[in-house]
């Protein structure tokens, strides 16, 4: 290794040295965080933040798999397996540190769910005595780096997604890319891949595993991207490596380590196959003036539905993803589109625990019969279907969106989603080529399910996606309080209306790449206001679980 990961003191009182990292030996740590003896954690604190999420166990169908495939699918699970150890490096730190020093088994569970000692559905409060606020840049920059010093570094690739930002023995800032600083994680990984690799029957997945264990090894994900969208019949499939930007709080540049090991519902995705045809006419039908949409998404993509039998990483931390939207690479969306992959058996597991509970209370009886998985599954399809959507480069010669509004493109990207998924459902039933569900149930079923998603905390780019849009569709009377404020009702004409006017607000914040207006609507709209706090306080009372956590592996599945 080219770096050490962070370097340990210890007092009269443990104190643990984190996210400190220096590049060769053990120099002074930036940054100390003394922390109690297990006696002193209160445990009853630590046991309702657990109590926040309902246990899942990941399982599925291997009856269809030959013997050979799961032979392949117990390897991709060893290879998902290593993302955690690189996630725990860079969200925290020294994982198995930390944990030796915490005996109370309540304590350990809640920061293996957290990958570290900050809570993620509290905004990233620390749950462990005397550990401080979480980096905004997590473990990817030096503590004492700011804002200032990062821009005026000269160095080419310091807003890669894919590399460390440290300092070296003259305390310079320098870069270390992901295939140096996690090297012996990502052989191993690719080597996994690579056994995998050799047992597939079918072409095309052969060639991207092979395509993904290369991209470990270089940095290059772009080849692997693009075989990873050739892929068409493939039973299996595994989403590995450096993927995401959410965990990078500081910038919005570094993409964090996951993976999750899936395994595709062939019958389910043969019903959404027909709806990527209908993009580029979605595209020309968005309420914004020509110059935002001038861009065609790409057709050559697929919607499937897949059973998820194991997360790791990123995407296992906090709150679980029930939806992907890949490749995140603009020239691949350009050129191939991208997939959008349901992951059925994590989403019903949340429509049934949580979901369908909170509208009991917060939802007006009356508009009850319109909370339905159906159309909850597909306002989550088409969230992913509308990343696709809009404009991916500034009208105004500031380069690409997400560069322009840095750290704030994340919430505002799935603020986006969340609105044209919805203004997609409503143009495609209206022009008649979605006749499963009324409209109602899919406006009513989205407002039921951003009162699940806001409780994931400020912390979590999704849940300020959803409070912009509650705000703004309260503004505009699409949702009303009645009955003494008891429930939330639907304005079904109202909301249509408000659905147009936040796409056209979003796509032109977006557009032109207008990040001064975007940081005040977000300090100013993108929160939890006390009128809804009072709300969702009913839902803690009521001990609705805020997340789901799982029971997952090789031992669950049999293999």
């Amino acid at each position: 290794m080219l770096f050490k990961e962070q370097a340990t003191c210890f007092g009269t009182s443990l104190v643990v040295a984190i996210l400190g990292v220096s590049l060769l030996g053990c120099q002074k740590a930036e940054r100390k965080i003394s922390m109690t003896r297990e006696e002193e954690i209160p445990n009853s604190s630590l046991e309702r933040r657990v109590s926040k999420y309902a246990t899942f166990t990941l399982h599925a169908d291997l009856s269809p798999l030959s013997e050979n495939e799961k032979k392949i699918l117990g390897l991709l699970i060893d290879a998902a397996d290593i993302m955690n150890e690189i996630f725990w490096k860079q969200s925290y730190g020294n994982r198995d540190e930390l944990l030796g020093h915490v005996k109370d088994p309540v304590a350990r569970k809640l920061i293996e769910i957290n990958y570290g000692p900050w809570d993620r559905l509290d905004n990233n409060q620390p749950f462990i005595e005397g550990v401080g606020p979480k980096p905004l840049g997590a473990n990817f920059y030096p503590q004492d780096m700011t804002k200032e010093e990062f821009e005026a570094a000269p160095l080419e690739d310091k807003r890669s997604p894919y590399t460390l930002l440290r300092r070296n023995s003259e305390g310079k800032l320098i870069t270390i890319p992901y295939n140096k600083a996690y090297e012996q994680e990502h052989k191993r990984a690719a080597n996994l891949l690579r056994q995998a690799a050799q047992l597939s029957q079918d072409i095309e997945f052969k060639n991207y595993l092979n395509q993904r264990a290369e991209a470990l090894l270089t940095n290059n994900y772009q080849p692997s991207d693009l075989a990873w969208m050739d892929m068409k019949n493939n039973t299996l499939d595994i989403v590995i490596g450096p993927i995401e930007n959410y965990e990078d709080k500081l910038f919005g540049y570094k993409t964090a380590h996951e993976a999750y090991v899936l395994i595709k519902d062939k019958a389910w995705s043969k019903k959404l196959e027909h709806y990527i045809q209908f993009l580029p006419e979605l595209q020309k039908a968005l309420p914004v003036p020509e110059k935002y949409k001038k861009e065609q998404p790409g057709t050559d993509a697929q919607l499937n539905a897949y059973d998820a039998v194991y997360y790791a990483g990123d995407c296992n931390a906090g709150s679980k993803t029930i939806a992907i939207n890949l490749p995140n690479d603009e020239e691949v969306q350009l050129q191939k589109g991208s997939r959008r992959l349901q992951l059925k058996n994590a989403m019903r597991a949340k429509f049934e625990k949580i979901l369908l509970p909170i509208s009991q209370i917060l939802i007006a009886p009356e508009q009850r019969k319109h909370i339905h998985f159906d159309a909850f599954f597909a306002n989550t399809m088409f969230h992913e279907v509308a990343h696709g959507l809009g404009i991916k480069n500034t009208v105004n010669n500031k380069g690409k969106v997400k560069d322009a509004l840095k750290e704030l493109h994340a919430p505002l990207e799935e603020c986006k989603a969340d609105v044209l998924g919805l203004y997609m459902i409503t143009q495609l039933i209206e022009k008649g080529h979605m006749k499963e569900h009324a409209l109602e149930d899919y406006y009513v079923t989205f407002v039921a399910s951003i009162f699940r998603s806001v409780r994931f905390g400020a912390a979590s780019a999704h849940a300020k996606a959803n409070m912009l849009c509650f705000n703004f569709l309260v503004q505009e009377k699409a949702i009303l309080q009645e009955n003494k404020k008891e429930y939330y009702i639907i304005d079904f004409p109202l909301m249509k209306k408000a659905i147009e006017k936040l796409a056209q607000k979003i796509l032109q914040l977006q557009g032109d790449g207008d990040y001064n207006t975007l940081a005040t609507w977000l300090e100013t709209e993108g929160i939890i206001k006390s009128e809804l706090q009072k709300n969702i306080d009913k839902l803690v009372e009521a001990n609705i679980p805020v997340d789901i956590v799982f029971e997952q592996g090789k031992k669950v599945l049999g293999i």
